[in-house]
C-alpha cells in the first residue's frame, strides 16, 4: 500500500533550502499572476524573494478567503485531558523528564471542564492529551468522546498516533477531526527532539495521515512546529504532504495551523526565529496556493497579530484556551504543555471578530449531517 513515504522519499531537504535561495522576484510575480497553483508555485510564494510582494500577496488572501469561506471565524476551545506522556520532546513542558506533577481528568472532571467550556458558548471542542498509552489510550478517549458528544456539536483530537481500526473506532464514536503534526520533517535531527518515546519514531508519525484518512475521519489538520527547523522548508514539505492527502482521501477537508514554539517547562529556545511578518507570508502562501484549506491561528499568538489575521485567511480560531488538564475549572495548577499569549475571554475575542466586520461561528457542524458524508 502506497502512502506519502514514497513521495516524501523524492525530495531533499538541501536540495528544497537551496531552491529557495535561487527563486527570483520575476518568480514570485509569475506564481501570484497564474490561474492554477503547484507546489512549485507555493515554494515561489515562501521565498525571501516573495517578502517583498508580502502587500499583494494579503490583498489576495483576504480576496480568495472571503470568496470560498466568507467573512466568517469559527471558534473552538481546546480540552486538555491529560498531562502524562512517556515521550521525551526537547520542546514541550509535557516532556517525560520534566519533574511535574501530572494529572489525568476523571468522568467527572471532563464533566466539570465541559460545563465551563459551555457556559461559554462554546460547541467545538478539540480534545487534547499527552502521549501515554498506557494510561491514556484509545479506551479513554472512546469514553471521553461518548460523555461529550451530547454535549458539543463537534468533537475534535488531538493526541497520540493511532491505528487505523482505532482511528475508525473514534470515528463511529462521532470524532469529527484529527489534528496531527509532525513537528518537522528535517529526518536527520527529528531524533535529536524526540530522543525517547514512540514519538522517536519518524515514519511511523509520518505515516499517521495515511491512517486517519484511511478511517474516513471528515477533516484532518496537520502543521509543524515553527522554530525547530528552517520554517520555509519544513512548511514546504509540511504543503507537500497536503497535497498528497488530497488527492488520496479527497472526500476529507484539511486544515494547517501554524504553532510557534512558545515558553514552558524545560524547553529549548527556538532554532530558527519566525517575525510576524514571515507568519504572515507563510499564511498567504498557504491561502493563495490552496483556497480550500482551512487555516487555524491559535492563542499562541498575541492579541495584536490575532486581531490582524482575522480578514488576512484565518478560518478558525482557538479563544480563552487553558493548556493544562482541568484549567478551566478543576486543578488550574497542573502543568501547561505552553504559555498562551492571547489571554482573552471568548467574548471579547467575539467581539473582536465583530468588529473587523467578521461573524464569530460557534456551531458549523451537526453530527446529524454525518450520515450524508459517509466514506
Amino acid at each position: 500500500m502506497k502512502s506519502f513515504k514514497d513521495i516524501f522519499e523524492r525530495y531533499h531537504w538541501d536540495e528544497i533550502k537551496a531552491r529557495l535561495g535561487e527563486i527570483t522576484h520575476a518568480d514570485v510575480l509569475a506564481s501570484l499572476h497564474k490561474k492554477n497553483k503547484t507546489l512549485d508555485d507555493f515554494l515561489n510564494l515562501l521565498s525571501p524573494a516573495a517578502a517583498q510582494e508580502l502587500e499583494l500577496m494579503a490583498r489576495m488572501t483576504r480576496q480568495l478567503t472571503q470568496k470560498r469561506f466568507g467573512k466568517t471565524i469559527q471558534l473552538y476551545a481546546p480540552m486538555y485531558l491529560s498531562n502524562e506522556c512517556q515521550n521525551i520532546c526537547t520542546y514541550c513542558g509535557f516532556s517525560l523528564d520534566n519533574s511535574v506533577r501530572r494529572k489525568t481528568l476523571s468522568d467527572t472532571e471532563v464533566m466539570v471542564e465541559a460545563s465551563v467550556l459551555k457556559s461559554m458558548g462554546v460547541n467545538h471542542v478539540l480534545l487534547v492529551s499527552g502521549e501515554a498509552n498506557k494510561t491514556v489510550g484509545t479506551s479513554y478517549f472512546l469514553n471521553a468522546v461518548r460523555l461529550l458528544r451530547p454535549h458539543f456539536a463537534n468533537i475534535s483530537i488531538e493526541v497520540q498516533p493511532l491505528s487505523e481500526e482505532e482511528y475508525l473506532q473514534l470515528h463511529q464514536e462521532g470524532v469529527y477531526s484529527v489534528l496531527v503534526y509532525q513537528e518537522t520533517y528535517h529526518q536527520e535531527v527529528y531524533k535529536e527532539y524526540h530522543p525517547k518515546g514512540k514519538k522517536s519514531n519518524f515514519h511511523f508519525r509520518m505515516d499517521t495521515p495515511d491512517r486517519i484518512g484511511r478511517a474516513g475521519i471528515h477533516k484532518i489538520g496537520l502543521g509543524v512546529l515553527l522554530g525547530l527547523e528552517d520554517w520555509r522548508v519544513d512548511s514546504f514539505f509540511n504543503a507537500l504532504h497536503i497535497d498528497y492527502l488530497q488527492k488520496h482521501y479527497w472526500k476529507s477537508r484539511f486544515s494547517v495551523s501554524f504553532p510557534r514554539l512558545r515558553p514552558a517547562e524545560g524547553i529549548i529556545e527556538p532554532n530558527f526565529i519566525m517575525e510576524d511578518r514571515d507568519l504572515l507570508q507563510l499564511i498567504c502562501a498557504y491561502r493563495i496556493w490552496n483556497e480550500d484549506l482551512e487555516i487555524s491561528i491559535s492563542t499562541r499568538e498575541n492579541e495584536k497579530f490575532r486581531d490582524h489575521i482575522i480578514s488576512l485567511g484565518a478560518t478558525s480560531m482557538s479563544a480563552a484556551s487553558k493548556t493544562n488538564p482541568g484549567g478551566y475549572a478543576v486543578d488550574v495548577e497542573s502543568l501547561e504543555q505552553f504559555e498562551t499569549s492571547d489571554e482573552r475571554s471568548m467574548e471579547e475575542v467575539k467581539n473582536s471578530i465583530r468588529k473587523a466586520g467578521y461573524d464569530p461561528v460557534m456551531k458549523d457542524w451537526d453530527p446529524a449531517y454525518s450520515g450524508f458524508f459517509k466514506h
